[in-house]
């Protein structure tokens, strides 16, 4: 008979598509948690590291991650997460990932959308690798806004992370929202050559701390399919959706 996980598994799926045609056939109400980690407009091209192959990762892939203006940015996201809106349940949270460039316009959009009331926290995913400048603080963190549909009952647990104090030593305590977990460094067993691959340890705190069991996790430009797979693995069924075929057939791949 097969496991939990492989049940969750078999019912999660990765479909090749556009987020804005593909929400239009989600089942009203059917999604307990959105997590978006959208291309982030930075103007530059992304690609696959020219040596990944050598490494034994699994995709050599890229996208422009441009947009022209932060407006044309902000109208292309605002119109997909309006698209997805229906689908949410009364209970559910959104989590868009994001950073210091774009954060304060998304946080307004994401107000105008569900309303000031239903934001939830401001996260900050601190990563620590990375350069550095001598013009600035080096820039070390990205940013996740945590919005709920209904305040009264949007489903939350918090996560618990390893204790820091000497009084509390070997124990855990509830996470703050600063999210300290290292991003995936050049020569990590779990880096697949998709270049804004994010670690499988930030997206399994995030699902079950804002999904529950059994729920359903949407990935709308899922990547390289971290998402999926954390959702799986944590009793959560998933869908993920991407654009780029590359990115969906390592998705699959990583979740089978």
């Amino acid at each position: 008979m097969p496991s939990a996980a492989e049940q969750d598994r078999a019912r999660s799926e990765v479909r090749l598509g556009d987020w804005l045609e593909l929400a239009a056939g989600l089942a009203p109400a059917s999604i307990d948690l959105l997590y978006a980690d959208p291309p982030f407009n930075t103007g530059k091209p992304r690609s696959t590291p020219p040596n990944a192959g050598r490494r034994g990762r699994r995709v050599r892939t890229a996208f422009p991650d441009r947009w022209g203006s932060m407006e044309a940015y902000l109208a292309w996201l605002g119109e997909r997460l309006s698209a997805t809106l229906p689908a949410l349940k009364p209970s559910a949270c959104v989590l868009i990932h994001c950073d210091d460039r774009a954060s304060h316009r998304i946080r307004v959009l994401l107000d105008d959308l569900f309303g000031p009331d239903r934001f939830v926290n401001h996260l900050a995913w601190s990563y620590g690798l990375g350069g550095s400048s001598p013009r600035r603080f080096a820039r070390k963190h990205d940013d996740i806004l945590l919005y709920c549909v209904d305040p009264a009952r949007y489903w939350f647990e918090a996560p618990r992370v390893a204790a820091t104090s000497r009084r509390m030593e070997g124990g855990t305590k509830k996470a703050t929202d600063v999210l300290s977990i290292p991003s995936l460094n050049n020569m990590a067993s779990e880096r697949t050559g998709y270049p804004t691959q994010k670690p499988l340890a930030l997206l399994d705190l995030l699902v079950r701390a804002c999904c529950p069991p059994a729920g359903l996790v949407l990935d709308p430009v899922c990547g390289s399919g971290t998402t999926v797979v954390a959702a799986a693995r944590s009793g959560r069924r998933a869908l993920g959706f991407d654009v780029n075929p590359a990115a969906v057939r390592l998705a699959r791949r990583r979740l089978a």
